[in-house]
């Protein structure tokens, strides 16, 4: 009957009477108590008081950082209403809620009422929610939100029909009445008595079906009726074709301490350990929840029971060949995994927070900011080590292989469908190292825009693309054009080191002196040798900008390119801009909004630095502003639900001449493109030379992208303009063709690169962005654009 799950503990808090405020603080006092001495879960009860259990877990949601939180709602709540708060209570508490179901109707009205809150968790599946049962009706309902992961779903009670239940349909099984010796009630001095049953306090926010037993008999008939209920659960989750591992069993527990030993127990903490051990190797339990209201008790078992339960569980399921295991996928989620993936080989470490096609937290990873995916697995490592086993596991799998940090990337190669996706969001750490130097530790799964606010302090910024909902990673290996750019260069420019994970999950340190060469090509083509799990940069002094926004009538726009093309590379380098020209329509003028940045606090210097800028078209509406760099760069964080799959052609040209300003101008009048955007650049990136690193487009003063609709249209439509470019910004373009890669790379910038590639990932387990072929040594002559 061991299922074989690892221990958990918990305890279930209920509040006395009067429950006012000094209670109830207490109560959060108690919570916050059992997640310092380690417990893996609070619930609470209504109590004699009557509070509501939801309520006192949403408050202790707030008062705790790792704890799960089991919330039991009043019972006859409507199930949709129910799915949205628990969502949105699991999303506030990252993750920690369990839900518990205990029935005030039959077990039919439960069954239905899970289907509705699965449903509605469902938000991957982008139709509404119908359900037409005997107890609750949905009609059309938008699903969502998802929660963080997928909430356990528990069923609270010893009817037969809610046994079936929790085999068919639950996530874990809740015995109705604790088992054990009820504390002491208070002022009560016969400690070392066994208090009767009729002592215990009713479970309020689980459903109960009278006080605690007291098992003190021998004849172990009580045992056998537990195990009788799970053999009930398990032929049911048979039936339904599920793995009865997949279904947590969890038993309350009440007890004493005492000097000597008494009823079930009661005694000394050896004592409670003989009585333990049976519920978990013979009935099944691998969850306790004890029903303590002193921080004593609590303390005591934390220190004196929990540990030694754990070694003879250990012993005996040795003893036994009892493997230990987390409890096994449901079937649901079983039934949406996707052909090519050894989902059961994925390692211990990652399995707990991978997320797989079938789990509620699966909407918010499947897609990026402008591509729709859906892969087969989602691996979230949250350590070095971790990311080591990720890539690891996902080399032995026949599937794609695509790399996340903050799912922006606007060529759409962060996610896939059917592969693997490695994301490294959770290693977003950011770390001043030296004030001194400004330097810097970032975790590839930061976020521009925390960079930009956790900098601002020190009067610190680092040039880091334009949009702060950019993930750190995936800008900082391919170059890295920003706001700051021309009087601050690249954001690789400013990189001072890496720790990396190769493709064989090694982890390496790169830097001026150590693996020198493999630092340099991380710094414009890093995606190709592994994944960096953190980055080291020298950031800028930058205090106050001016950030202006222009409307200009761009009508003739040939001309207003050539003319801002030549304000931009006659601005002195405190100031960088950026262009955006929409679809045309018919009988109104082309519209241009254009951006800039001008270092500096000074009104005077900012307006002088921006007039050229708004001369170049006829002004028809601005704002300047004066703001701190991380006001500009702030994007609240928000989930990536794209649909369809972005087409994108990117270049890099020295000048907006008029040849190429003239071609740009027919392109967007084509209406082919309906975003078209370029960005200045030159400046102090233009001071490094082409081969200190594996970004070799030093000679741009501008970087372009066009958005189009399908590849069949735009692709003859840009490359007509080619001939105008003098390289590639990889990260802005989802051409595959290989023409792209010697673009970005051109001449020994390629040759290095391939050398680099034989080296650290001759398997090319790193192909889906801009990979680079190591078997090919030479490139074609005349290749390279420009």
């Amino acid at each position: 009957m061991d299922y074989g799950h690892p221990l958990r503990f918990g305890v279930l808090l209920t509040p006395g009477e009067p429950a006012g405020p000094g209670a109830l603080e207490d109560l959060m006092d108690l919570a916050r108590l059992s997640e310092e001495l380690g417990y893996d879960l609070v619930a609470f009860s209504g109590g004699p008081a009557q509070a509501d259990p939801w309520t006192l877990a949403s408050w202790a949601a707030g008062r705790t950082s790792r704890v799960r939180l089991l919330a039991a709602p009043a019972p006859d709540g409507n199930p949709a209403v129910l799915a949205r708060a628990a969502a949105s209570l699991d999303l506030l508490a990252d993750g920690r809620v369990d839900l518990a179901l205990a029935p005030a109707r039959d077990a039919g009205a439960v069954g239905e009422a899970i289907d509705v809150i699965r449903g509605m968790w469902s938000a991957s599946e982008r139709s509404p929610l119908y359900v037409e049962g005997k107890h609750h009706r949905v009609a059309g309902a938008d699903r969502g939100p998802a929660p963080a992961r997928t909430v356990p779903l528990w069923i609270d009670g010893a009817d037969p029909a809610l046994l079936r239940l929790a085999g068919q349909k639950a996530d874990g099984w809740t015995s109705p009445r604790a088992l054990g010796t009820p504390p002491a009630s208070p002022g009560d001095t016969a400690v070392e008595e066994a208090a009767g049953p009729e002592a215990a306090p009713a479970a309020a926010g689980l459903a109960t079906e009278g006080p605690a037993a007291d098992r003190s008999g021998a004849d172990g008939a009580w045992l056998g009726e537990l195990v009788a209920a799970q053999d009930v659960i398990d032929a049911a989750a048979a039936e339904a074709g599920r793995d009865p591992r997949e279904i947590r069993r969890l038993a309350r527990i009440a007890g004493r301490f005492t000097p000597a030993r008494g009823g079930f127990l009661a005694g000394p903490p050896e004592k409670w350990i003989a009585d333990l051990l049976p519920l978990v190797v013979d009935a099944g339990f691998a969850t306790f929840v004890l029903e303590a209201g002193d921080p004593e008790t609590l303390r005591r078992f934390a220190a004196e029971v929990v540990p030694a339960l754990r070694t003879a569980v250990g012993r005996e399921r040795r003893a036994r060949g009892v493997v230990e295991s987390a409890p096994a996928r449901s079937a649901f989620v079983r039934s949406k995994r996707r052909e090519g993936i050894d989902y059961d080989a994925v390692p211990a470490s990652l399995a707990a927070t991978a997320v797989e096609p079938g789990d509620a937290a699966y909407a918010r990873v499947r897609s990026t900011y402008l591509r729709g995916g859906s892969p087969g697995l989602v691996l979230r490592p949250g350590t070095p080590a971790e990311v080591g086993e990720a890539i690891r596991f996902a080399r032995t799998q026949p599937v794609k292989l695509s790399i996340r940090s903050g799912g922006h990337g606007i060529s759409g190669r962060s996610t896939n469908n059917g592969g693997i996706v490695i994301d490294v969001s959770r290693l977003n750490t950011i770390e001043v190292l030296d004030k001194e130097t400004r330097r810097v530790r970032i975790g590839p799964g930061a976020r521009w825009s925390d960079v930009a606010a956790a900098l601002a302090p020190y009067g610190w910024a680092l040039s880091s693309g334009d949009y702060g909902g950019v993930g750190v990673g995936g800008l900082a290996t391919a170059g890295g054009i920003g706001w700051l750019v021309r009087e601050h260069g690249l954001t690789i420019d400013h990189m001072r080191a890496v720790e990396m994970v190769l493709a064989d999950g090694s982890q390496v340190r790169a830097d001026e002196h150590d693996n020198p060469e493999l630092f340099w090509g991380v710094r414009g083509a890093g995606a190709n040798f592994g994944i960096v799990t953190s980055f080291e940069f020298e950031v800028d002094e930058v205090g106050d900008v001016g950030f202006a926004q222009f409307v200009l009538d761009a009508t003739d726009t040939a001309d207003f390119l050539e003319r801002w093309g030549a304000a931009m590379e006659a601005a002195p380098r405190d100031v960088t801009s950026a262009v955006i020209l929409g679809r045309p329509r018919p009988g109104q003028p082309l519209i241009a909004q254009m951006m800039a940045v001008v270092d500096s606090d000074d009104a005077d210097t900012i307006v002088s630095r921006l007039q050229p800028l708004a001369a170049t078209a006829p002004l028809m509406d601005y704002s300047i502003q004066v703001l701190p760099y991380a006001a500009v760069m702030h994007v609240p964080p928000g989930t990536h639900d794209a649909q369809g799959e972005p087409v994108t052609r990117a270049a890099l040209a020295d000048h907006l001449t008029p040849e190429l300003s003239a071609a740009a101008a027919r392109l967007v009048r084509s209406g082919l493109t309906y975003f078209f955007h370029i960005r200045s650049v030159g400046g102090a990136a233009s001071d490094v030379a082409p081969d200190a690193t594996a970004y070799a487009g030093r000679s741009a003063n501008f970087q372009l992208v066009a958005f189009g609709h399908n590849r069949r249209d735009l692709d003859p439509a840009w490359d007509a303009l080619l001939p105008h470019f003098s390289g590639q910004y990889i990260n802005f373009e989802t051409d595959r063709r290989p023409e792209r890669v010697r673009e970005a790379y051109p001449g020994d910038t390629l040759r290095r690169l391939r050398a680099l590639k034989r080296r650290y990932d001759p398997g090319k387990v790193f192909r889906d962005n801009f990979a680079i072929d190591p078997a090919e040594d030479d490139v074609t002559p005349g290749a390279a654009a420009g």
